[in-house]
């Protein structure tokens, strides 16, 4: 679980600072903010709907995307805790316009039925930490099995090329865990301001992924990194010593939460700078 409770004293830093503006901290919110994200170079028509996958523990309400024509890799894509929303929405459809097949999910299905935050990336993280304790270890590996299969099943998605997955905040321990699930799946894994991804524990998210045949993009913030400095050594190292490639960057200026574009600390400079290192991890490993 990545810690909430600095988003709004990150969002007091950042704007004093003159990182980001205002009005990138979220006074235009949800579908207004998500069509501020440019749009895909070359992109593709894709089609859109709002979906159910049934995993062991019930039925997720889900968002699927795809080029409209031929097929491409599966993506599944893990929201931040604001959870499954226009933005994530906006995002799953940039990329599917970029040549993929792109589940977006409600990580709090077993719950309720997104929206599950009022003020999308502006509702108080307080509101939310009920929802997030809902998830565990056995809840990633279990719904990571049942999405997986479920893009499997599209006529959609190329079997024949590996899939992607993506996290934000909390979803970046989800990905690597995925990826950890179906290991013989999954050639791709992104975490954006992933928290927890290394612990003490001898379950921690990063010894899990090293034991994976994917390829990684770690994208750290700023302010997560001074708070847990020696993370991105211990990652560099785990991926290293296991020979899988692994782009780890700090993102300077960055605030926790800088992705999504309804995030208070939203930063567009470095948000389309890690997605075009996304791109790049996708062009590479699922080709």
């Amino acid at each position: 679980m990545c810690d909430q409770n600095h988003f709004e004293e990150d969002r007091q830093e950042y704007e004093a600072l003159g990182l980001v503006t205002r009005k990138q901290f979220g006074v235009i919110l949800g579908a207004g903010v998500a069509m501020m994200l440019p749009r895909a170079a070359n992109a593709v028509t894709v089609s859109e709907a709002e979906v159910t996958v049934t995993t062991p523990d019930g039925a997720a309400d889900c968002y699927f995307v795809h080029p409209a024509s031929g097929t491409a890799p599966g993506v599944l894509m893990w929201p931040d805790i604001f959870g499954l929303r226009p933005a994530f929405r906006h995002m799953g459809k940039r990329l599917a316009e970029s040549g993929y097949a792109v589940l977006v999910v409600n990580p709090f299905y077993r719950v309720q039925k997104a929206p599950t935050a009022a003020a999308g990336g502006a509702t108080p993280i307080q509101e939310l930490m009920p929802l997030a304790r809902t998830l565990n270890e056995t809840t990633h590996m279990t719904d990571a099995k049942a999405f997986l299969a479920w893009l499997d099943g599209q006529k959609p998605v190329a079997r024949n090329r590996k899939m992607g997955t993506q996290g934000y905040c909390m979803g970046g321990p989800i990905a690597f865990r995925t990826a950890a699930a179906v290991p013989d799946r999954v050639g791709a894994v992104a975490s954006f301001h992933g928290g927890g991804l290394v612990t003490d524990a001898p379950n921690s998210p990063h010894l899990q992924a090293a034991k994976t045949k994917a390829q990684f993009l770690i994208a750290i913030a700023e302010n997560d990194d001074k708070r847990s400095p020696n993370d991105k050594v211990v990652l560099k190292e785990t991926f290293a010593k296991a020979g899988l490639p692994a782009e780890i960057e700090v993102y300077a200026g960055a605030a926790h939460g800088w992705c999504p574009p309804d995030s208070r600390v939203y930063n567009e400079p470095q948000a389309e700078k890690a997605w075009s290192r996304l791109l790049a991890l996708y062009g590479k490993a699922l080709a």
